[in-house]
């Protein structure tokens, strides 16, 4: 992780970056499960799963926004913070064994209602899985200093 300054106008809509890829685990499941108390069979039992539509366990949604959040994380910016996620659809299943990519494009830039030296910046983060196929979006909001 490397440390950057970027103010505000330092943003400009449309600048895009893409992570490398990372595999989804059944470590990554049964850790997510434990931490969050979500052990639905849809995600934990195998056999269950066989039996349904989609034939396999599946990944947490909240699993895979954590770590597409985590694999945009690579830069620190002490001048901006994360103020939270909008429109978060999954839109796919991930499977154990599934590879994902994330996407991001700066979408949108405002400024603060009641704070003349911050604005917001809006993100679009979308997650691919290893066949091109959008598997989750959401729009990640920053609150930035000028």
């Amino acid at each position: 992780m490397q440390t950057v300054s970027r103010s505000f106008t330092d943003f400009e809509i449309g600048e895009t970056r893409t992570t490398t890829g990372r595999t989804i685990t059944e470590a990554d499941i049964v850790l997510h499960a434990g931490q969050t108390g979500d052990w639905f069979p849809h995600h934990v039992d195998a056999e269950w799963c066989a039996g349904q539509p989609f034939g396999q366990r599946i990944a947490h949604g909240t699993l895979i926004v954590s770590i597409a959040v985590g694999m945009t994380a690579g830069d620190i910016n002490p001048r901006a913070f994360s103020y939270g996620y909008d429109k978060i659809r999954f839109i796919r299943p991930v499977h154990i064994g599934d590879t994902i990519t994330v996407s991001a494009e700066i979408t949108g830039k405002r400024d603060h209602p009641r704070r003349d030296d911050a604005g917001f910046v809006d993100e679009l983060v979308t997650v691919a899985n290893q066949d091109g196929e959008t598997v989750l979006a959401l729009t990640h909001i920053y609150l930035v200093e000028r």
